[in-house]
């Protein structure tokens, strides 16, 4: 079983009979009855993309998926073609169908990906937690304003903004967690 809190950007559940993967995180909300996590989720099935709102305590059935580990081949427009390392076969993925993670894949990386498969179709991808992209424009930091963490715009070389710290430049290479979309280090 899967509960709620549970759920992140490429998971998979099922909820009734629909098999739901989540393509982002919309929120949370906390009330008086408890915790809201707010959902865009798409039916693998039907193709059909929705915003849902779930409990905290919800739980869900989990999915059969099949794992393979593949390497990002080639981007073509919003089509994400994939290629299986031992079988060389290519599997393609539209940028609906990887939600937020486009942001973090570009075809130069060296990272092997895990796409998930239910009934032999490729319906998501499972990112490393950390990968490194470079910051192609970022507005020069301020000294002296750093009472406490202070972060900037920056925009990634996949086209992205994230917040980074002020003594980030145009060039630096930077680590991001693909969990939540946040500045984990600088490259050394």
């Amino acid at each position: 079983m899967v509960v709620t809190s549970d759920l992140r950007t490429g998971s998979v559940f099922k909820s009734g009979n629909d098999a739901l993967f989540v393509q982002r995180i919309l929120g949370q909300k906390t009330g008086r009855s408890g915790m809201v996590t707010r959902f865009r989720v798409r039916n693998i099935v039907t193709g059909q993309t929705s915003d849902i709102a779930l409990d905290a305590g919800e739980k869900f059935e989990e999915v059969d998926l099949d794992i393979h580990q593949m390497k990002l081949s080639f981007v073509d427009g919003d089509t994400f073609v994939f290629m299986d390392q031992t079988s060389y076969e290519q599997y393609e993925l539209t940028r609906d169908d990887l939600g937020d993670n486009t942001g973090y894949m570009s075809p130069d990386d060296d990272f092997e990906l895990e796409i998930t498969f239910y009934d032999g179709k490729p319906v998501g991808v499972t990112l490393p937690i950390l990968v490194e992209r470079t910051i192609t424009y970022c507005e020069p930091g301020v000294k002296g304003d750093t009472s406490g963490k202070t972060f900037k715009p920056a925009t990634l070389d996949t086209g992205i903004e994230v917040n980074v710290p002020l003594f980030c430049e145009i060039g630096t290479k930077i680590k991001l967690d693909t969990r939540d979309g946040t500045f984990a280090e600088r490259v050394k």
